[in-house]
């Protein structure tokens, strides 16, 4: 079976992941250098470092990173760094707060708790908005794929150009759509988008690190603490990271034959959509939960699934996986390879 990645791709996989190990090790040098002697600190540093882990596999990163991909994927390109890009703004939010909390922990604390409240509706309602959006843009590419592929079971010829062109087709929901598929062209678009989904300061990831700047206030000196953050990004940004590339190789082998690339997509398109769908409106009803005060029944369960984001994460990633182990096998099976 042929690689999912050209040479020059696999090239450019090797350099991002040189200067994230790179980056993540002088960090670390950093801090083992600032903190050296005081193990409580260096113990801190740790957990901060995990909180990045953790936080990059939140349902909403999940979420959002695979269906961009996706997105650009069916687009004819080859995106490497939308996990990349929407990690560092994501954590620029995360940096900047975390600097203001250590500013101004003597005066303003309690403030922030309000910020923090106008915040959470702000970023919450983005994020599910963007991946209501997003699930708009896969339905409609769902929708084109479909009708390709009655095209060919009919008899239609297929080239290797056709499924890279479904998105110029016509009709009321192309029309609809494109000004929507023109926003996100690029990998580094996702960049604001991180910003975006990082305003709601909602995870106890995050909160857990603001914790801990605060608490810095009172003894390091703000280059000291800045590396809690830091190392929550870097760590972070390498999940991300990861998740990106993992699912633009996964793409890159559906994308190597055109039948190949029609009947996989259809399968994992109709993922994503239920995925941004369910990710969307767990973080809708939660919100709604919290903000009207709202108890019982389906209610306590969309608030803790909100609360444990992280199992979420996980859970879509094995739904991904196993989607794409079925879809190979069954791909397989069927001789698609052989009729093509």
């Amino acid at each position: 079976m042929a690689a999912p990645f050209s040479s020059d791709i696999q090239k450019r996989i090797l350099t991002i992941y040189g200067l994230l190990t790179a980056v993540n090790l002088g960090i670390w040098a950093l801090t083992i250098i600032a903190f050296k002697g005081n193990a409580v600190l260096i113990g801190t540093a740790f957990i901060a470092y995990s909180f990045g882990l953790r936080h990059a596999v939140d349902a909403d990163h999940i979420a959002a990173i695979d269906n961009v991909t996706r997105k650009l994927m069916q687009e004819g390109k080859r995106p490497l760094l939308v996990g990349f890009f929407f990690s560092l703004g994501h954590s620029t939010i995360v940096v900047i707060a975390a600097c203001v909390v250590y500013l101004t922990a003597a005066t303003l604390q309690t403030r922030f708790v309000e910020f923090r409240e106008i915040a959470s509706v702000i970023g919450t309602s983005i994020s599910a908005l963007f991946l209501f959006v997003i699930a708009g843009m896969n339905i409609f590419i769902l929708l084109e794929i479909n009708r390709t592929l009655q095209k060919v079971r009919n008899g239609a010829q297929i080239d290797h150009h056709e499924p890279n062109a479904l998105l110029a087709q016509g009709g009321i929901l192309g029309s609809f759509f494109r000004p929507l598929f023109r926003i996100l062209s690029k990998s580094w678009q996702m960049y604001p988008v991180g910003i975006l989904f990082g305003l709601g300061f909602d995870t106890a990831t995050e909160i857990a690190l603001l914790g801990i700047a605060a608490s810095a206030a009172k003894g390091l000196s703000i280059c000291s603490m800045m590396l809690f953050p830091a190392l929550f990004t870097a760590g972070m940004t390498l999940v991300d990271t990861t998740d990106g590339i993992v699912m633009a190789g996964a793409y890159g082998w559906a994308f190597l034959k055109p039948m190949r690339k029609l009947y996989y997509n259809l399968i994992i398109t109709l993922v994503s959509v239920v995925v941004a769908l369910i990710v969307g409106g767990i973080e809708t009803l939660g919100l709604m939960r919290d903000k009207f005060s709202l108890q019982g029944g389906i209610w306590d369960l969309f608030g803790n699934l909100n609360e444990n984001f992280g199992n979420v994460g996980f859970f879509i990633i094995a739904v991904f996986v196993l989607s794409w182990i079925a879809s190979a096998v069954f791909y397989r099976l069927k001789g698609f390879d052989g009729a093509e």
